[in-house]
């Protein structure tokens, strides 16, 4: 019986003909670094491994990591719908908009209601322009924009089309706003929030991140990053591990 459990749990791989495999993104790692313990594990085996999707550090949940042959579809993952779950705390800003950066400007929100904050998720459904935040890892003069921001230097980003299909609050506990986002490919929900509270005029950034689904993958179907790694050691030692 357990023996059947295992296996159900983890089909036979063909690493070097290409696998989809779903990650939970532990809290605090990279991307790379899930990426990196991955293409570790199958050494001396040197194997393509790369991911279709960036997920923050403070993020948790879905990342899709492909291997061998099937590092050619990563756009193609990468361009799916995302889901994703979080928290916004109104009240407070980040220069990040979310935890990596201590609050830097305060606002009373003593007088919001759950209501005006259900209400107010209607202004951002469908297609929206979308300033991404100055600290994140797209390039400028072929520098990330997060190490000049670090740095104190003067950032600018400019306005992109996102589209958002569903945004829905699940949870309301001054300060905190639990919510259910399903938007496209490219949308910071970093700055979703830091707009969400601007538009309370109240301020506010993101607390907690889960990404559940992207495309038709789910978080649900995902194996945690060391009980992988752990299979990938095991059957490394069998003679037809590819």
């Amino acid at each position: 019986m357990v023996k059947e459990i295992v296996e159900k749990k983890f089909p036979e791989f063909n690493f070097t003909q290409g696998e989809v495999l779903l990650l939970n993104k532990p809290y605090k790692w990279t991307s790379f670094d899930v990426v990196g313990k991955l293409r570790n594990s199958f050494k001396p085996l040197k194997l393509k491994v790369g991911h279709a999707g960036t997920l923050d550090p403070l993020a948790t949940g879905l990342l899709i990591i492909c291997t061998g042959k099937l590092t050619k579809q990563i756009d193609t993952f990468q361009a799916e719908e995302k889901e994703y779950t979080g928290t916004i705390t109104l009240g407070c800003t980040t220069p990040s908009y979310d935890l990596e950066t201590e609050p830097n400007e305060f606002f009373d929100i003593s007088a919001i209601t759950e209501q005006q904050i259900i209400d107010n998720t209607k202004i951002f459904l469908g297609e929206i322009d979308q300033f991404p935040p100055i600290h994140s890892a797209i390039k400028k003069d072929g520098e990330r924009l997060y190490l000049k921001a670090r740095r104190g230097e003067e950032v600018e980003t400019k306005a992109r089309k996102v589209t958002i299909s569903e945004f829905e609050i699940t949870r309301v506990e001054f300060p905190e706003v639990d919510f259910r986002v399903v938007c496209s490919k490219g949308t910071y929900i970093r700055s979703l929030a830091h707009d969400f509270g601007k538009s309370l005029n109240a301020g506010a950034h993101l607390s907690r991140l889960r990404r559940t689904r992207s495309g038709n993958f789910r978080i649900e179907d995902s194996f945690e990053i060391m009980e992988l790694v752990n299979h990938i050691k095991e059957i490394k030692s069998l003679p037809d591990f590819q």
